[in-house]
């Protein structure tokens, strides 16, 4: 599990500071302020980036509009534009690149947080779906998300998929189990099946969810991840337990 990390490209140090601090304080990993278009794209080269923020005017000939330009085309990554610019030329230049958002400042905290969570939630869904997509029209190959955002408290944490040990359904609610951390959704669990890999995770009870590789051992009709007994059903046993060359 790791923070959502993100890139502020901001030219004025003040407001630059007060947003890295702000997005700290939501429980954010800020990677690096900058205020120019050639070292924002000389970090995106060079760090992980989950989402960046920009204003649109920056220090030197390149705008933030150009550096929307230049994620779309290299980055593949979803961005919000922080400006107080509103002109309608501006907007229509803007709606161009297709951003996950355009908030205009002042801005407060809750509607920084609230673009943020909306724009990795429908960036990296849309990401799912396509990659979908392409494997039932065989088109290949085909880039599968590595990574789920899920959420805690008040913000969300980039979770790699494979540190998700199972989901658990318990009524309407469904915990998924990973690692180091437990995460709770008021939602069915047959809604986080249809998001995962099937090749990396397998449906072996009404109530379960396993990720294949975290499997430690069998006993009966029970897997294993760690200390936890998973049931497997009874009438999917045989074909679940194909998957893990049980012999």
């Amino acid at each position: 599990m790791s923070k959502v990390k993100i890139l502020i490209v901001e030219d004025e140090i003040i407001i630059a500071e007060d947003i890295a601090f702000r997005l700290q304080k939501m429980g954010y990993a800020v990677v690096k302020v900058v205020d120019n278009v050639d070292m924002a794209i000389e970090c995106l080269n060079g760090n992980e980036v989950d989402i960046v923020l920009i204003d649109i005017a920056l220090y030197g000939s390149k705008t933030g509009i150009d550096l929307a330009q230049e994620i779309n085309k290299k980055f593949h990554l979803p961005f919000i534009f922080l400006t107080s610019l509103s002109d309608e030329s501006t907007i229509e230049k803007v709606s161009k690149t297709k951003p996950s958002a355009y908030l205009l400042k002042p801005f407060n905290d809750n509607q920084v947080r609230i673009s943020i969570e909306m724009a990795l939630f429908n960036f990296y869904e849309n990401e799912r779906e396509i990659s979908k997509e392409q494997t039932e029209n065989l088109e290949l190959p085909v880039k599968t998300p590595s990574a789920l955002f899920l959420k805690k408290d008040t913000h969300y944490n980039k979770v790699e998929l494979q540190d998700i040990l199972w989901l658990e359904a318990d009524s309407n609610y469904t915990f998924i189990h990973t690692k180091t951390d437990k995460y709770i959704y008021s939602s069915v669990l047959r809604n986080f099946e249809d998001k995962l890999p099937h090749d990396m995770f397998i449906r072996v009870h009404r109530s379960y969810i396993v990720n294949i590789s975290c499997v430690t051992g069998f006993m009966g009709n029970m897997l294993i991840i760690g200390n936890k007994q998973i049931p497997v059903n009874k009438e999917n046993r045989d074909e679940i337990f194909k998957r893990f060359n049980v012999i």
